[in-house]
C-alpha cells in the first residue's frame, strides 16, 4: 500500500497509458448487463476512478482480488500475469484542527474535505492505492466465483427516463434553441428539442452530462467548478468537464446506453492527455466527485 503523491501519479499514468493506446477509459466504463467491477471477497462494487480503470482492462470477469486475497481463497495468479496487476485507490479519512485559511492546507485535497462533527476539527482524505488482479488472471478459483447472469430485461431508454425522473432536487429542464447547457445562476438545464438529436441515446447522454453539472449547484453538492466563476478552458472549467464526462459515462453504462457525447478523436485524446500530464491529481479527484454526483442523482445514501 502506498501514499499520497505517488498514488496520484500511479493512477494518472495508468489513465495516460490507456489514452495513448487510443482508449478513452471513461467513455463506457462497464457492461450494464453484467454489473460493475466487484471485489470477490467483500462483494462490494468498486467506485469512482476504480470503475473506469478496471472496466478498461481486457477481461470478461467483473471480479477482482488483491494478491493476498487470491492466496486467502486458495487460488494462484498465473505466472505470466504476476506483473500485469491493476492499481485501485481508496481514501482514508483523518481529522485535524481546522486551518485558519486555505494556505494552511498542506494536503491539497480541499476538493474532497468535509466538516466533522467537532466544530474545531476538519476531516480530510489521504489517498492510498494497492494492486488487484482479475479472476481471469488466476487459477484455482472456479468454485469461488459466483455465476453472473447477464441481464436481458433492460430497456435502456426506460431506464434513462427513470434516472431523470427520480433525481432529487432536479432542476427545471427546458427544450429549445440549438445548444445544450446548464445555467448555474438560474439553475436550469436547456436542451434542443428531442427530434434534433440523431438518436435517443445521444439525447439522454447529453441530458446526463448537464444533469451532472447541475449537481454542483450550491443547493446540491456545492462544487467549485459550478459555484465559482470560471472561463472556457481554464483549470476549473476543465476539471468540471472531466467530472461531468465521467459521471455521465457512469449513468450511461448503468442504463445500458452508449455515451454519444464524447468525441472519439485523436485531438480529444491529445487534449486530455496534456491536461492530465500537467495535473496529476485531477483524474483521481474528478473520479471521486463524479461518483458523489452520481450517488446524488441516484438518491443513494451517503456511505460511511
Amino acid at each position: 500500500m502506498a501514499y499520497n503523491s505517488k498514488v496520484y501519479k500511479v493512477i494518472t499514468d495508468k489513465i495516460l497509458e490507456l489514452l495513448k493506446d487510443g482508449v478513452i477509459p471513461w467513455n463506457k466504463p462497464w457492461d450494464a448487463s453484467m454489473g460493475m467491477p466487484k471485489n470477490l471477497v467483500t462483494k462490494y462494487p468498486y467506485r469512482g476512478i476504480n470503475v473506469i480503470i478496471l472496466s478498461a482492462m481486457p477481461y470478461k470477469s467483473p471480479w477482482w482480488l488483491s494478491y493476498k486475497q487470491v492466496k486467502q481463497l486458495g487460488g494462484r495468479i498465473k505466472d505470466e500475469e504476476l506483473k500485469r496487476y491493476t492499481p485501485v485507490v481508496f481514501f482514508k479519512w483523518f481529522e485535524r484542527d481546522k486551518p485558519k485559511d486555505k494556505s494552511d492546507n498542506k494536503d491539497g485535497d480541499e476538493d474532497l474535505s468535509e466538516e466533522s462533527k467537532n466544530p474545531k476539527k476538519r476531516r480530510f482524505p489521504v489517498v492510498r492505492y494497492y494492486n488487484v488482479y482479475n479472476t481471469d488472471q488466476c487459477t484455482g478459483l472456479d468454485d469461488k466465483i459466483p455465476v453472473v447472469e447477464a441481464r436481458t430485461d433492460l430497456n435502456p431508454i426506460e431506464e434513462c427516463e427513470k434516472v431523470v425522473e427520480n433525481m432529487p432536487q432536479r432542476p427545471d429542464i427546458h427544450h429549445k434553441g440549438n445548444r445544450a447547457f446548464y445555467s448555474p445562476s438560474m439553475d436550469y438545464i436547456q436542451l434542443p428539442v428531442v427530434k434534433s438529436f440523431n438518436s435517443m441515446e445521444e439525447y439522454y447522454s447529453t441530458k446526463f452530462h448537464e444533469m451532472l453539472h447541475s449537481t454542483g449547484h450550491e443547493s446540491r453538492l456545492n462544487r467549485a467548478g459550478i459555484v465559482e466563476n470560471h472561463f472556457f478552458g481554464d483549470e476549473d472549467y476543465s476539471k468540471e468537464e472531466l467530472v461531468a464526462e465521467m459521471g455521465a459515462s457512469f449513468l450511461c453504462a448503468m442504463t445500458g446506453i452508449e455515451n454519444r457525447t464524447i468525441e472519439n478523436s485523436a485531438s480529444y485524446i491529445q487534449n486530455w492527455s496534456k491536461k492530465l500530464e500537467d495535473n496529476e491529481k485531477w483524474v483521481v479527484i474528478a473520479g471521486a466527485q463524479a461518483q458523489k454526483a452520481v450517488d446524488f442523482i441516484m438518491n443513494r445514501k451517503k456511505d460511511n
